[in-house]
């Protein structure tokens, strides 16, 4: 029938395909990388000291106690990629309930939770985990707390605004004039519609969360032996950049790869799920 638009997808870019492939393999790493080797996480030995990637025994090298380089990334990428995960849903979930009790109960409880947005919005994550991280002993559950509480204003912001959107439309009015109960309405009618936008901003803030998780390791603030994490490990090979470059490029380069796979993947399905960017192809 002619004069009829149809939306017909875009196939998928391989930009997008090699991120989703290397995001497959950083996951198998982690979750199997320690069986690559037959050296134990904490395994030293000082006659086996700062040996470049290929040695016998050791494909990736060993750092300056003699530990093996390819465990000790596999583990540092299980840290990572639980604080990854894990801070950013403690952000996603807390903001988005924010969010839409925000825009359900309007009022003095929505003037509380912006103002509240506003104040997160204007710290610096930096100086909040000096701050934290000074007055209380460094733990990893400290930590990922930290993390988790860090853009969920972002998500607050987003999700407010999404559902005063859905409370306008016609099928949330439809079911409120059959008498539904105001939970119900937001579960089964509200949530499912905007869900899309916390999704979308998953992906975003992934990348951002690996990124923190890197910076703070890196500056002695986060993971603390005798775990370890991919910032960590190069936190650790800062002073051999020219003796032993492979303590931080190894890291590295899995770090800036995982975060640009992500972004790709993320910028993608936003063009996917936004029936805006799709109503213009």
């Amino acid at each position: 029938m002619s004069g009829v638009a149809t939306y017909r997808p875009s196939p998928m870019p391989w930009s997008v395909r090699l991120s989703l492939v290397f995001i497959a393999a950083f996951v198998l790493f982690a979750l199997f990388g320690q069986f690559l080797s037959p050296h134990e996480f904490r395994a030293t030995s000082m006659f086996d000291r700062l040996l470049p990637p290929g040695s016998p025994e050791y494909l990736l090298g060993t750092d300056a106690r003699g530990r093996d380089v390819l465990v000790r990334l596999a583990v540092g990428a299980q840290i990572t990629l639980i604080v990854a995960i894990a801070g950013t849903l403690i952000g996603a979930i807390l903001g988005s309930l924010l969010g839409i009790l925000a825009a359900a109960r309007r009022g003095p409880t929505e003037a509380v939770i912006v103002a509240a947005i506003d104040v997160q919005a204007s710290l610096p994550i930096i100086v909040v985990a000096l701050f934290v991280l000074a007055m209380f002993d460094n733990s990893f559950v400290l930590f990922l707390l930290l993390i988790g509480l860090n853009g969920w204003e972002v998500y607050a912001r987003l999700m407010r605004g999404a559902t005063l959107s859905a409370k306008e439309h016609g099928y949330v009015t439809a079911v409120r004039a059959l008498g539904a109960s105001p939970m119900r309405i937001y579960l089964r009618h509200v949530l499912p519609n905007i869900l899309n936008v916390a999704l979308v901003q998953f992906t975003v803030n992934l990348p951002l969360t690996v990124l923190l998780e890197t910076a703070l390791s890196f500056l002695g603030l986060g993971v603390q032996p005798p775990l370890t994490s991919l910032g960590q490990i190069m936190s650790e090979g800062r002073d051999r950049l020219l003796t032993a470059w492979w303590l931080t490029l190894f890291p590295g380069a899995i770090i800036f790869l995982l975060a640009l796979s992500v972004s790709l993947t993320g910028d993608w399905l936003r063009d996917r799920l936004d029936p805006t960017l799709r109503s213009e192809r």
